[in-house]
């Protein structure tokens, strides 16, 4: 098996973990409630999406 002949360098490595970092969650305004919530699901505080009610809370 090949084994690498030199180290890679610091700005090599922090190169490649510069996408490592990990993005807030998406969140959106419930327009019953105006409550934050993830957008295209049901709101946890209130039920409703898309102006219905599908669940009871």
């Amino acid at each position: 098996m090949p084994n690498p002949k030199r180290r890679h360098s610091k700005a090599r490595r922090d190169k490649r973990r510069a996408h490592d970092a990990l993005a807030a969650p998406a969140l959106s305004e419930c327009p019953n409630c105006h409550e934050a919530k993830a957008p295209h699901r049901v709101c946890p505080r209130c039920g409703y999406y898309k102006g219905k009610q599908l669940i009871n809370v």
